[in-house]
């Protein structure tokens, strides 16, 4: 079954190993670092070793860091400086013990042969370090915002670690539908974000802070554990929400809350 991760913006303004701490004391088994937190923490004098140490100290995984940005189809200039940061973050992620790192798609039109051979390099680079891009739509962005469209990226690129990132909020987001889920098999799935969709606004035109706990929203969540499971994935559910307003109580309550949601919809989907 499951395991249940806490993605870091949950409780965003919290100090980074404070979030590490809750997310191990609240009863998560992994963790998501956004990588502004992690660059926040040495530019105060700090050192990744203590990021290290906090997660060994709550035995929690960290499943990925977010995000490499500007390398799916940037070009001259803006390209070499854009790889020479997926490096250094990669690098980072790897020191830090991460399986996975989020790479996010372009926000305009996406070439997709252009996208597909950068990803290819990306993973290649990634691997030598022992850590793994993970392709990523997202349901706001103009062209790059559906699991068919992510698939065009991790089947043309050739490589046999090419994953995406699942979330209900993105699928609906997107405008794509819940069943084509289906279309991946578990080795295209790195981790499944977790969260729910209200229903106002409407989908299509919801931002990232309008996603609600798992179970308070539209979203046929059964369905998606179940064509989620059907896959064979066993993996991560991580609470991914971007609410000013849990931002604003108690972090530790909202993990726990927030975990609480997620194990409640799980059980009543499979009892």
């Amino acid at each position: 079954m499951f395991r249940y991760c806490l993605n870091a913006s949950t409780i965003r303004p919290t100090p980074l190993l404070d979030k590490i701490r809750i997310a191990g004391e609240t009863g998560y088994t992994a963790i998501e670092l956004w990588h502004d937190d992690l660059d926040s923490h040495v530019e105060q004098g700090h050192a990744l070793s203590d990021v290290r140490r906090a997660l060994a100290d709550q035995g929690l995984e960290l499943a990925t860091t977010i995000y490499l940005r500007n390398w799916f189809d940037s070009r001259g200039e803006a390209f070499e400086l854009a790889w020479g940061e997926c490096g250094r973050r990669m690098e980072a992620a790897a020191e830090l013990g991460a399986r996975y790192v989020i790479a996010s798609p372009p926000s305009g039109p996406a070439d997709y042969e252009r996208g597909a051979e950068r990803y290819a390099r990306l993973l290649a680079m990634g691997g030598a370090l022992g850590v793994w891009p993970i392709m990523e739509f997202l349901g706001f962005v103009e062209d790059l915002n559906s699991i068919e469209k992510a698939l065009r990226v991790i089947e043309a690129c050739g490589h046999p670690r090419a994953t995406t990132v699942l979330d209900p909020f993105h699928i609906a987001r997107g405008g794509g539908s819940v069943e084509s889920i289906a279309l991946l098999r578990r080795d295209q799935i790195a981790i499944s974000h977790f969260n729910d969709v209200p229903a106002d606004p409407p989908a299509r035109s919801q931002h990232d802070s309008d996603r609600v706990y798992p179970g308070d929203g539209v979203f046929d969540l059964g369905r998606y554990l179940t064509l989620l499971r059907a896959t064979g994935y066993d993996g991560w559910l991580s609470l991914e929400l971007f609410r000013e307003d849990l931002w604003n109580q108690d972090p530790r309550e909202v993990a726990r809350v927030g975990l609480d949601k997620m194990r409640c919809v799980v059980e009543s989907t499979f009892g």
